[in-house]
């Protein structure tokens, strides 16, 4: 008798057909925050109107509980009540695709398994953080006992390596995963090499859905031939320009894309004296009208007194007048 991966194993081959049809990411995805009370504990009721303030700037739906979203500070049960809460408000077409990586196997596989459970639209995993994953074969182990949790979603690997260390080829990636998984979708592509990134995106004439994960580098990438997909993190409070780089590169216009890009870039340059986008950006919701409260520790919060000068460093760049609209 089969049972546990080898069953899992053996219904993923026969959905293989199902998932060479399933479609590519078009538009950009939110990387939202996790709320959090005064006392560190989660707040589930501003999602709704979290959700709402996503879609009415552009976005097609969020990608939770990964990076932005402090997944590897939430315990299980966090990440699938987030879950279930994000499925509860998401609008009709919203893709709510779920970050299930950790450093237990048997975690980031039940996590999937919920995930399929609720109807998300797929998931996805970073590699660990401990133990260091240092070989290709190391990955795509890790991947396909994780996504046989969910064969009938697709799985996207996030490709993050600041975070994780994991600096492999994801060319070579792509070539030992082939076959391999059959749901395996693509990458979430979260790093600077753009040349890479193109090599992955042209392997076997586009097989895999190389999503963009820079929001600093969308323009060069849509030049490219890239970027149709993407998840960002700054498009919590700056999606209506980069939502905008898209659409004005589809419609010709060049100089427009390029003035929105770079005002992007200044957005980040000031998130980058604030400790980034996890610390900086969540702060920056609060100031757009959506209170998400502080990082769980070990993120070091901002004062108050750095809360002001952020502050008056976007106003400099007029970003409130630009930002996302609640």
């Amino acid at each position: 008798m089969k049972t546990g991966f080898r069953l899992l194993r053996s219904e993923m081959k026969e959905m293989y057909f199902k998932i060479e049809k399933m479609e590519k990411i078009k538009g950009l995805i939110d990387a939202p925050f996790t709320p959090f009370y005064e006392n560190g504990e989660v707040n589930y009721e501003p999602i709704g109107a979290y959700a709402k303030l996503l879609e009415n700037n552009g976005l097609k739906g969020v990608f939770i509980n990964g990076s932005s979203g402090e997944g590897y500070m939430l315990t299980e049960e966090e990440r699938m009540k987030l879950a279930e809460k994000w499925m509860e408000v998401a609008p009709k077409g919203f893709k709510v695709i779920v970050h299930v990586g950790s450093t237990c196997v048997k975690t980031s596989r039940n996590l999937a398994a919920h995930a399929q459970e609720i109807g998300a639209w797929g998931i996805g995993a970073m590699a660990t953080p401990f133990p260091k994953i240092g070989r290709v074969e190391e990955l795509v182990k890790y991947c396909e006992e994780i996504a046989c949790g969910a064969p009938q979603l697709p799985f996207y690997y996030y490709h993050i390596p600041a975070f994780n260390n994991a600096y492999l080829s994801m060319v070579e990636f792509l070539k030992a995963v082939d076959g391999r998984i059959p749901n395996f979708a693509g990458i979430k592509y979260t790093y600077e090499s753009l040349y890479e990134y193109n090599q992955c995106r042209l392997y076997k004439d586009g097989k895999f859905d190389m999503l963009h994960g820079q929001d600093e580098t969308i323009l060069p990438c849509l030049a490219m031939g890239g970027a149709q997909g993407g998840i960002g993190g700054t498009t919590n409070y700056n999606g209506r320009a980069l939502v905008g780089i898209l659409d004005a590169w589809a419609a010709g216009e060049l100089e427009k894309a390029r003035e929105l890009q770079n005002f992007s870039q200044e957005v980040i340059n000031v998130i980058c004296n604030y400790r980034g986008n996890i610390v900086g950006g969540k702060r920056i919701m609060k100031l757009i009208g959506l209170d998400l409260g502080k990082n769980r520790t070990p993120f070091r919060n901002m004062t108050d007194e750095e809360e002001k000068a952020m502050k008056a460093e976007l106003e400099a760049i007029h970003f409130f007048d630009r930002c996302n609209k609640m």
